[in-house]
């Protein structure tokens, strides 16, 4: 199939522009005209519940619609009725669906299309019904003890050898601190472990509980350029599996303990608590129990950082993302996220907000997929290349746009007073 092809969809180049373009229907019949007509008119419904973005939607009969003042900045193609149907009933999850099954092209600038599609999803999602029926629509995942793992399994545990061909060399999937736009991605998340450690002021033999670990970068970096001590915890198997080897490989098994088991169940007193891209897996009713882990874990004078993405105010994640990319995923807003320590004896010493380093972040990591999408393909198939794209695309515009958000939260006991009096050490070398 031709992407580009212009007559595909039976629609000249020309045609279209603003309003509706037709093909020959001298002939049709009255029930076609009337089917038609039910066609547009959905198609100008989505359309102005959005708020009438610059989209131009081409359907399978060759008729194109744009209700946009302004000239359209892309083109979506949809190849059927049905299709049409379900994005009016539920376009947050039908159309990742649509678009990964083919049912859906895209002639133009999927990151540009994203970005004005969620503007106009923000105000669908303040009508009041509208809101009640896609909650009901797109409930989310427990993240249940019994729960999680599968959820954690469904993401991370779909190959190493997938996230090699576009993650940085350490497989570092959170968000990268670009002192300098320009600096690479393996610098870039360098500085941001960087970062972390020297706002927790991570000294030697200090002890570490981390709740997430990934791939174990972090964990290893601080034991490495750090000198720290560190329990790391992960229930990807396939990660846990990945960050022993790489401990064994570097030699300091003796400072890093990977523990195959989920964070709830960490124990022992620690120094600092870590938590670098977990808690949008925990969600906000198990707050609780992260907190009493903190609690549990955190000696007297201990330091915890939460490092997590975020929400200007509560709101659920895309349905889509979380249904078919992250199932339980949860981005709390930043009262919600605070709720994980203001209850207890914890005083909030910083909080950064690193949103358009993430997006930065994402545009690194899509043009390396898009560099490796044949391996992709060969390696799964093409639903899977075209579902990862918009994931990654759509991800880009959601912190773009300043509908997601990265929040550091540094945090430490309220009696503790071994606190620095200026930000000065972070960045001082």
């Amino acid at each position: 199939m031709n992407r580009e092809d212009p007559e595909l969809f039976g629609v000249s180049p020309n045609e279209g522009d603003v309003g509706i373009s037709r093909t020959d229907r001298a002939h049709d019949t009255p029930g076609q005209r009337s089917t038609r007509w039910v066609e547009g008119y959905i198609v100008r419904s989505l359309l102005g519940s959005l708020g009438n973005p610059p989209i131009r939607i081409t359907l399978w009969t060759g008729e194109s619609i744009c209700t946009a003042a302004s000239s359209p900045v892309v083109d979506i193609r949809i190849r059927s009725f049905s299709c049409l149907l379900k994005l009016l009933i539920n376009p947050e999850l039908y159309f990742g669906d649509a678009y990964s099954t083919g049912l859906i092209e895209v002639d133009g600038d999927l990151v540009k299309l994203m970005e004005v599609t969620y503007q106009g999803l923000a105000r669908m999602r303040d009508s009041g019904l509208r809101l009640r029926l896609t909650k009901w629509l797109n409930r989310r995942h427990s993240n249940a003890l019994a729960d999680s793992r599968e959820n954690i399994h469904h993401h991370y545990d779909i190959g190493n050898e997938f996230y090699k061909l576009w993650l940085d060399r350490q497989l570092v999937y959170t968000c990268a601190y670009f002192s300098s736009p320009d600096i690479t991605l393996e610098q870039a998340q360098i500085a941001k472990m960087d970062h972390v450690c020297r706002k927790i002021r991570l000294r030697p033999e200090e002890s570490v509980v981390e709740a997430g670990c990934g791939w174990g970068a972090l964990a290893l970096h601080m034991a490495t350029q750090y000198g720290a001590r560190v329990k790391a915890f992960n229930i990807s198997h396939e990660q846990i599996a990945y960050a022993r080897e790489r401990a064994h490989a570097l030699g300091v098994e003796h400072r890093v303990e990977f523990i195959e088991d989920d964070y709830r169940n960490a124990s022992g007193r620690f120094d600092a608590f870590m938590s670098v891209g977990m808690l949008e897996h925990v969600g906000p009713e198990y707050y609780r129990e992260l907190r009493h882990v903190i609690d549990r874990c955190l000696d007297r004078s201990g330091r915890g950082l939460i490092h997590s993405i975020g929400r200007n105010r509560p709101n659920p994640l895309n349905a889509w993302v979380e249904k078919r990319i992250f199932p339980g995923a949860y981005p709390p807003s930043l009262r919600e996220m605070l709720e994980v320590v203001e209850d207890w004896d914890f005083s909030v010493l910083d909080v950064e907000n690193l949103r358009l380093h993430y997006a930065l972040t994402l545009k690194h990591w899509l043009q390396r997929f898009e560099n490796a999408s044949s391996l992709v393909k060969e390696m799964y198939d093409e639903r899977f290349v075209r579902a990862w794209r918009l994931y990654l695309a759509g991800s880009i515009a959601s912190f773009s746009n300043g509908d997601m958000q990265l929040f550091q939260v540094l945090f430490t006991r309220g009696t503790n007073n071994d606190i620095p009096w200026t930000r000065a050490y972070l960045y001082d070398r």
